[in-house]
């Protein structure tokens, strides 16, 4: 693995890798992702520190077209409820469980959002389209140009994306995970998929503290 695969890989693969914690015990009436999430966002931060040097975004092209991907990509993960009437999403990370303690709310609910808009569009970006949608083109990717199109990257970076969320989500993943190669394909710009994904997940932590569905996120 290159230095370069490597910046790309290691981060996302440490963010998955904490989900790990789950198995350890905490006290009642609080659900692992309480410690999990806030450790993701520093942990995850510290990592993209140390690797930055290495990252090409190329800046943000055709900024019209990359919020419009984002803000479609919104209302199609809410498209369920909020116009074909599915059952509102409810379990999730409530910040409202450490409403009695100001101080841990405003940090819980602070790292979660650091971790939705800023964490989470940097390493899933990092890797599913500056890495994988590389490497499933030729390797090593230092070699291929970002946006390179293949049908068969494309469709397994798209599937891939999917499978990483609840099977809840399946069919708003895998488009999702198409629209955001659209993105790489067409703008050959990292920092394009970045923003159209931080897009989409800052509408959703706005919508999910407005509706109480926690499940959003």
């Amino acid at each position: 693995m290159t230095k370069l695969e490597q910046a790309l890989v290691v981060p996302f693969a440490v963010f998955i890798g904490l989900f790990a914690l789950e198995l350890l015990p905490v006290p009642a009436g609080v659900h692992a992702r309480y410690v999990i999430y806030p450790l993701q966002t520093v942990i995850c931060a510290a990592l993209l520190w140390r690797y930055w040097r290495r990252y090409a975004f190329n800046g943000i092209k055709n900024l019209s077209f990359t919020v419009s991907v984002g803000i479609v990509v919104f209302a199609l993960w809410v498209a369920p409820q909020v116009w074909l009437g599915r059952a509102p999403r409810l379990d999730g990370f409530d910040p409202n469980v450490f409403a009695d303690t100001p101080p841990l709310y405003w940090t819980n609910l602070t790292f979660r959002f650091l971790r939705l808009v800023v964490i989470v569009p940097l390493v899933e970006e990092l890797f599913w389209r500056g890495f994988l949608l590389r490497y499933l083109i030729a390797a090593p990717v230092d070699k291929i140009p970002f946006g390179r199109f293949s049908w068969l990257s494309f469709s397994i970076v798209s599937v891939g994306f999917m499978l990483e969320h609840q099977p809840a989500d399946y069919a708003a993943a895998l488009i999702t995970g198409a629209l955001y190669n659209w993105v790489a394909c067409r703008t050959k710009s990292q920092g394009s998929c970045v923003l159209a994904h931080a897009v989409t997940n800052l509408l959703l932590g706005i919508y999910v503290m407005h509706s109480g569905q926690w499940g959003f996120w």
